[in-house]
C-alpha cells in the first residue's frame, strides 16, 4: 500500500465509510472546506454507497471486505481508483493516511485498529469492540511511535476533552499511563435507553421494534439494542479503563436522559468538569479528525434558552444486569472482555432474529461468562479464540433456551 500522506490537507482513511459514523464523518469533511483529503474508503459489502462516495471524493483506493463484490465495485468507481477486496482489504487501507477513522461495526473492527496503530497513525476510534475485546494486544500496538487513539464515542470523547483540561496535551500523550493528576473519578453518562423506568414485568414483553426505538440517538441496530440493555454503557466502562488507565473502582455510570452532558471527570478537591453539547455525533468525529485543533463548524451547539432541564439518576442495575456483567468481565481482565463481547454479539443477533427474548440477553451472556476461563492474550489469535469461545458458549445458551421453549 503506498504512503498517501502529505500535502496541506490532512489525509484521512474512512474505514466503514458507508455506515452511520462514516457518513457523518463525510458531513464533517464536507463542512471543512479543503481541510481534509479522503485518500481511502472502505466498507464490508455496501457496494453502491461505497461507489457513490468514491465518485464524489475521488480517493486513491477503495476497499470492500466481501471479495465476491469486487468486480461489481471496480465497474462503478472512477477510472484510476484502485480496488482492494477480501480478507485484509480494510486493514490495508488503515495504514496510508495521517488519520484513520475506524467506523467498522462490531468485533470485525479489531484488525483495522491494530493495523492503524502498528503503522503509527492517529486512530479516530468509533469501534469500541476492538479496544474492549483486544485490550492488551491493542495496548501493545498503541506503543508504536506516532500511534495515538482519539476516541469518537461521545462519552469517551467528552472524557478526553475533560482530561485534556487538567493534563494538557503533553499529559495526554502519556495515556493510558495516566500521569499523577488531580483526577478522582470518571463519570460516564447513559441515556437510559427506551426502557428507562420500566418495571421488570413489562421488560419481559419488550419487542424488537420497542428496543430499536432509541429516544435520543440514531444508531445501527446492534448498538441500539446494546443501549437498551445498558451493555453499551458496560462496554464503555471497559473502554474507558483501556483508553485512560483509570481503575474500575474509579469509573461510575449515571443516567442522564437528555444526553447533553456527555460525560464528566471529578477532581480530588470535589470539582466536576463536564463536556456538554446537543446530541450530534459529528462533534466528536470532528474533534478526533482535527485534534489537537478544533473544527470551525458548531455541530451540537446548545440553545440555553430552550434547553430547560438536565436530569440525573442512578442506573437500574437489577433491571439492566448487563452493566454489571461488563464490570465483572473488565475486572477479570485478560480475555474475559473478548468473551463478553462475543457472547453479547450472539445474544443481540438472536434477539433481532426473534430466537430469544430481550430479557434473555443478559442471561445468555452470564451463562457464557460462567463457563469461560480467561487467559492473558499476547496475539490477535488469542483474542480471536476468546471471541470464538464467547460466541460458541452464547450460542449453546441460546439453543438451550430454544429447546426449553423460552
Amino acid at each position: 500500500m503506498p504512503d498517501l500522506r502529505g500535502g496541506e490537507a490532512k489525509t484521512v482513511s474512512l474505514v466503514g465509510s458507508t455506515g452511520s459514523i462514516g457518513t457523518q464523518a463525510l458531513d464533517v469533511i464536507d463542512a471543512s472546506a479543503g481541510r481534509y483529503r479522503v485518500v481511502a474508503l472502505g466498507a464490508a459489502r455496501s457496494v453502491e454507497v461505497l461507489a457513490e462516495q468514491a465518485r464524489r471524493l475521488r480517493p486513491e483506493v477503495v476497499a470492500i471486505a466481501d471479495s465476491s463484490r469486487a468486480g461489481e465495485l471496480a465497474e462503478l468507481v472512477p477510472p484510476g481508483t484502485e480496488v482492494l477486496a477480501g480478507e485484509g482489504a480494510l486493514e490495508e487501507i488503515s495504514t496510508a493516511a495521517e488519520v484513520v477513522l475506524n467506523g467498522v461495526v462490531g468485533f470485525a473492527g479489531l484488525p483495522v485498529t491494530i493495523a492503524a496503530l502498528r503503522a503509527g497513525r492517529r486512530l479516530a476510534l468509533a469501534n469500541k469492540e476492538s479496544l474492549i475485546a483486544g485490550g492488551p494486544v491493542v495496548q501493545a500496538a498503541r506503543a508504536t511511535p506516532g500511534a495515538e487513539i482519539v476516541p469518537v464515542d461521545s462519552e469517551h470523547c467528552a472524557v478526553h476533552q475533560c482530561l485534556r483540561s487538567i493534563l494538557g496535551e503533553t499529559g495526554m500523550e502519556a495515556l493510558p499511563d495516566l500521569p499523577p493528576s488531580p483526577l478522582r473519578r470518571v463519570v460516564l453518562t447513559a441515556s437510559g435507553g427506551p426502557f428507562r423506568g420500566r418495571p421488570s414485568q413489562e421488560l419481559a414483553e419488550v419487542t424488537i421494534a420497542d428496543a430499536l426505538a432509541h429516544p435520543t440517538w440514531s444508531m445501527g441496530p446492534k448498538i441500539t439494542i446494546d443501549s437498551s440493555t445498558l451493555m453499551n454503557k458496560g462496554l464503555e466502562v471497559i473502554e474507558a479503563h483501556e483508553l485512560f488507565g483509570v481503575s474500575y473502582d474509579r469509573i461510575d455510570v449515571v443516567v442522564h436522559p437528555q444526553s447533553v452532558v456527555h460525560s464528566m471527570i471529578e477532581t480530588t478537591d470535589g470539582a466536576t468538569i463536564a463536556q456538554l453539547s446537543m446530541p450530534d455525533m459529528r462533534l466528536p468525529i470532528g474533534y478526533a479528525l482535527a485534534y489537537p485543533d478544533r473544527i470551525d463548524t458548531a455541530f451540537g451547539a446548545i440553545d440555553w434558552g430552550a434547553l430547560g432541564r438536565l436530569d440525573f439518576e442512578p442506573p437500574d442495575r437489577d433491571g439492566f444486569p448487563c452493566l454489571d456483567l461488563a464490570y465483572r468481565a473488565g475486572r477479570a481482565g485478560g480475555t474475559a472482555p473478548a468473551c463478553l463481547n462475543g457472547a453479547n454479539e450472539v445474544a443481540v443477533s438472536a434477539f433481532l432474529d426473534g430466537r430469544v427474548r430481550w430479557v434473555d440477553i443478559p442471561e445468555v451472556i452470564a451463562s457464557a461468562l460462567d463457563d469461560y476461563i480467561p487467559s492473558e492474550p499476547t496475539t490477535v489469535a488469542d483474542v480471536l479464540e476468546a471471541d470464538r469461545c464467547g460466541r460458541d458458549l452464547a450460542g449453546a445458551a441460546v439453543a438451550r433456551r430454544r429447546l426449553a421453549g423460552r
